[in-house]
């Protein structure tokens, strides 16, 4: 096996965005070894640079006492060769083994730890007296349930709310679905190695994972392509992934070349739905955003976004939006998003939007109108893409035949995708964007967006995106995934700011710029 010529230190850019399977990545390292790459050599590179970490984490100080936890495979390896070298930096170290048999090289780390003199117990509850507890048990891989002695000495050390460090994914967690077999452990830090695997982004994991980091260990781009293609199937929403998909506008641009978005939005009873909506749209950057309301809210929007061109509705009895202007050509826009307030009264302005020649995103009320007029079926026969955006209830309106298989989110998208033929939102803690081929997930966000109306905001920022983005799928499916970044973005700098509980959906409008200008573009 022969490689291309010298990688930079920027092409690990690419890796970081990448997202695997077990599968996937026993493949990409049994390319490893086979083009000569010893076992044990990259067990001591791997494990050399976990036991780097935890010394960052955790300084050796007076007293300071490490648990580790030894399992019968390669990663229970990576944990006796970070206990060797916390033991040779001063740290006092305890080993647990639970496993009379264990592979052959960790057998051997295993005789040197004996031979260099780190104690170990027989007894799980020794381990109580340690400061931090490594998780060697088990690492990518894991299909079946922890059982007997191995789920008592699990439970255990979750009541004693020590920190743990997780090498690679907590003990007791599926590799794939982030699903809990039987039991797991709670870390308070998980090191993924070599690429992120699919449970470091499932919602269901998250209460296991605790802080997530990356370690590189610089495995050949060559090899991971060979495995998962130049574009892979599951892919993770960085800085850089996002701020490529958002255009940049050239010196002599003008409004008519930044996007017209039409956002259709709101009620009498829903009036603040049709304004967030609004402000997240202007903060996209569109060249010009018209939004058709009820007649009645024309002046609320006016006054709140000027800039807007508002395009009053006929209304019904209950105040939604009867139908469109029969003058409104739907032809003059680059991209509607569509739904946010418009109550369940509007489904003649659901029919009409879906005949519209640009690309539609979905939202709310409009999904609500979607899944009950029972037109998911009919999205294949747009002409141009189609973005739903729901969440797990509206979800499974939409979707009822995929309900039972929630647990494993980052495949249930993908397969409403292609039941749909449109690219599907899922939101969520960690937010999943699919198209039929790809799946992209943004890892990072806050609870502080579980707010009324922060729905409503993405809405509108991403509309204002699609308007601006070439409308072919791939182009999209990045630019939706770049306004779920950005919005989560938004939230996480707000929360820093003003706690969680002090986000609410207008707030979250105002820090839309300044998330952005941490990564400013050209």
């Amino acid at each position: 096996m022969t490689y291309p010529s010298k990688e930079t230190r920027s092409d690990r850019s690419w890796v970081q965005s990448v997202v695997v399977t077990a599968d996937q990545m026993a493949a990409i390292e049994t390319r490893l070894f086979d083009a000569g790459m010893p076992v044990a050599a990259l067990m001591e590179k791997v494990a050399g640079l976990i036991a780097q970490r935890i010394q960052a984490l955790y300084p050796l100080g007076e007293g300071r006492r490490v648990g580790v936890l030894v399992g019968p495979g390669h990663n229970g390896g990576d944990a006796l060769v970070v206990a060797r070298e916390l033991w040779l930096r001063g740290y006092t170290v305890l080993l647990h083994c639970p496993f009379s048999r264990c592979k052959d090289l960790t057998a051997a780390h295993r005789r040197y730890a004996e031979a260099l003199g780190i104690p170990g117990s027989d007894r799980f509850e020794d381990l109580q007296a340690c400061h931090v507890l490594i998780d060697g048990l088990f690492g990518f891989g894991l299909t079946r349930p922890l059982e007997g002695a191995i789920a008592t000495l699990v439970d255990q050390i979750n009541t004693w709310k020590k920190p743990v460090v997780s090498i690679d994914l907590p003990s007791g967690l599926h590799t794939d679905t982030g699903a809990v077999l039987g039991t797991a452990l709670r870390a308070t830090h998980t090191l993924c190695l070599g690429l992120w695997k699919a449970a470091c982004l499932q919602d269901g994991a998250l209460n296991y994972l605790g802080q997530v980091e990356w370690l590189d260990f610089d495995l050949p781009q060559a090899d991971i392509q060979a495995v998962v293609g130049s574009a892979p199937s599951l892919r993770r929403v960085t800085v850089a992934t996002a701020i490529a998909a958002l255009p940049a506008p050239v010196i002599t641009t003008h409004k008519y070349e930044q996007g017209h978005v039409l956002l259709v939005a709101g009620s009498q009873t829903y009036p603040g739905a049709a304004l967030l909506t609004a402000l997240g749209a202007r903060a996209s950057g569109a060249g010009m955003v018209s939004i058709a309301v009820p007649a009645s809210l024309r002046v609320l929007i006016v006054n709140q976004v000027p800039e807007a061109l508002v395009i009053p509705c006929p209304e019904d009895d209950t105040g939604a939006i009867a139908h469109l202007p029969s003058n409104l050509d739907l032809r003059r826009y680059d991209a509607i998003a569509c739904g946010p307030g418009l109550s369940r009264g509007a489904q003649a302005v659901l029919e009409t939007i879906l005949a519209a020649p640009c690309p539609l995103l979905l939202d709310a009320d409009g999904l609500n109108g979607l899944a009950e007029l029972k037109l998911v079926s009919s999205l294949r026969s747009r002409s141009q893409p189609t973005i739903l955006t729901p969440h797990p209830g509206e979800f499974k309106r939409l979707f009822p035949h995929l309900t039972d298989q929630m647990s494993d989110r980052l495949s249930v998208v993908r397969q409403a995708a292609q039941d749909s033929g449109a690219i599907v939102l899922l939101k969520g803690a960690r937010v999943a964007i699919a198209s039929d081929q790809q799946v992209w997930i943004n890892p990072e966000s806050t609870p502080a967006l579980a707010r009324g109306g922060s729905g409503d905001v993405l809405t509108g920022l991403a509309g204002g995106i699609l308007s601006q983005t070439a409308p072919a799928a791939e182009p999209v499916l990045r630019a939706i995934a770049t306004a779920a970044w950005w919005h989560a973005q938004a939230g996480c700098l707000a929360a820093a700011q003003r706690t969680t509980r002090g986000v609410d959906a207008f707030t979250l409008t105002q820090f839309l710029i300044p998330a952005l200008r941490q990564h400013p573009i050209s």
